[in-house]
């Protein structure tokens, strides 16, 4: 062989290899990178390939993948009940992608997840059609009706708690969206998702996870359990020194409760929880002081930033560099304190379990197409809010505004029942109609528990009149019985 022949013949093998090379490294060592990358459409089309795994409400499948026979999509998701069930599940859209649990059970779901290998490598060797799992949740389907149907035009969010295991029993956002509206790829999908997200409510907005409010004076038991446990009151029962007019510290602005006529002068704690008088909160709250104040919201779970249920909840806030005016402010659930409806959930809960905080929890089990546990949940605590002590003061507390306070439309015949209403003011100058709040818990004779936070945007009757008493509490109580009566 002459030298440019050998020359030629020596390039042509080097590149040869070089094929080789970068072939193997692209199927081999780049090949999970490829196949997940977002901009890989054959990803979307494999999901839609063949029916994908449901998610599970009360044994009872509200999700469906219809046979299409498209030309790329062969299956298209559809859903039971969806706007009740839209702040569960998320939506999954052939041309929107997934969210909430859609996404993040998406392998279980899509049947891409690792854990599944088994049975997808059986079902290619039998022949069989490749499937998608279930995700199996905590949700009581007598619950989320019940608050889905209380909420009913009214702008707000609802969310239930077991306090004993963390399981989540209901999580309702109105107003909500049925995502089976854009499931699909066709004009009528892109039609529909486009005026979801112009409109001026935010319909795809989760209220009950990612919108945070003032909590008004449901925070006022978080105040309460920070006095008990720093050792200001021993008792429910105890005065609280509170003046006629008490003074914002520092300033001349008088911090007014919400009636001249209520007698919260020196009023007893319970009175003072009953009536729901900002002075004395107020007033406790700047004695107590900030820091401490903040140290009792955070094992609440405020300022948490990594409360996933799995769906991550936006943070609760309470401030730290608040000034002593804005202190008393933010005792009584106003200024710059900020919770979703989950964290007043959350705080519910643990006074319920005497104390102790257990993570929530969505998700109660992932299972194969053959109905093969996959994972299941395991409970955690996750913190110890207050002492057992503490906590059955804060529940004597609960009681009494239901039995003798502003709470008493949360009554339910049989049932101990603890709850706090709360109005939170907001807007410039307050000029918003005031979001109405109401968080209780139920205990039924035959050991079944709920923790519940309900809170209305606003509503249509006169701004006076709206109250978390008058509004939010009758959904909350709907809510219990469903959980403790099964109505």
């Amino acid at each position: 062989m002459n030298k440019p022949i050998r020359r030629v013949s020596v390039f042509c093998l080097i590149l040869v290899l070089a094929l080789m090379v970068r072939t193997n490294w692209v199927q081999g060592v780049q090949a999970h990178a490829w196949a997940t990358n977002e901009n890989n459409d054959r990803n979307k089309y494999d999901r839609y390939a063949y029916p994908r795994g449901n998610i599970i409400v009360g044994g009872q499948a509200v999700t469906n993948s219809d046979f299409v026979n498209g030309l790329r999509y062969k299956y298209k998701r559809s859903w039971v009940d969806g706007a009740m069930y839209a702040p569960v599940t998320g939506y999954s859209s052939q041309s929107f992608g997934t969210s909430q649990l859609e996404s993040l059970e998406d392998g279980i779901l899509a049947g891409t997840d690792s854990r599944l290998f088994f049975r997808n490598t059986l079902d290619m060797l039998t022949g069989d059609d490749k499937k998608g799992g279930d995700v199996v949740t905590t949700i009581d389907a007598k619950a989320q009706k019940a608050a889905f149907e209380g909420l009913g035009n009214k702008k707000g969010a609802a969310v239930a708690i077991d306090p004993r295991t963390g399981a989540i029993l209901a999580l309702v956002s109105t107003p909500s969206y049925d995502p089976g509206k854009f499931s699909g790829s066709s004009a009528a999908d892109a039609k529909a998702w486009n005026d979801l997200n112009a409109d001026q409510n935010k319909p795809m907005l989760n209220r009950a996870l990612r919108e945070t409010y003032p909590p008004g004076s449901t925070f006022k038991l978080v105040t309460a359990a920070a006095a008990f446990e720093d050792g200001k009151f021993q008792n429910p029962g105890d005065k609280t020194d509170t003046p006629e007019q008490f003074f914002l510290p520092g300033t001349k602005t008088e911090l007014k409760n919400a009636s001249k006529t209520e007698p919260c002068t020196n009023a007893t704690l319970q009175d003072a929880m009953d009536l729901s008088c900002n002075t004395v909160f107020g007033k406790i709250g700047a004695e107590v002081g900030g820091a401490k104040l903040r140290a009792q919201a955070e094992k609440f779970g405020f300022n948490n930033p990594k409360v996933d249920v799995p769906i991550r909840a936006t943070t609760s806030v309470f401030p730290s560099n608040s000034s002593p005016d804005g202190t008393a402010m933010d005792a009584i659930g106003q200024h710059d304190t900020r919770a979703t409806p989950l964290q007043m959930a959350m705080v519910a809960s643990a006074i319920a379990n005497n104390g102790t905080l257990m993570e929530p929890y969505l998700v109660d089990q992932e299972r194969s197409s053959t109905l093969a546990v996959v994972s299941k949940h395991s409970e955690k605590v996750m913190s110890q809010a207050v002492s057992a002590t503490t906590a059955q003061k804060l529940q004597q507390l609960m009681e009494s505004v239901v039995q003798n306070g502003t709470g008493t439309k949360a009554k339910i015949d049989g049932v101990t029942v603890g709850g706090k209403t709360g109005t939170a003011q907001h807007g410039q100058d307050n000029s918003g109609l005031p979001f109405a709040w109401f968080m209780s818990y139920a205990k039924g004779a035959d050991g079944k528990q709920v923790a519940v936070a309900v809170v209305v945007e606003d509503g249509d009757s006169d701004r006076n009149e709206i109250s978390g008493g008058s509004i939010a509490a009758p959904i909350a109580k709907s809510i219990m019985q469903a959980v403790v009566q099964g109505k």
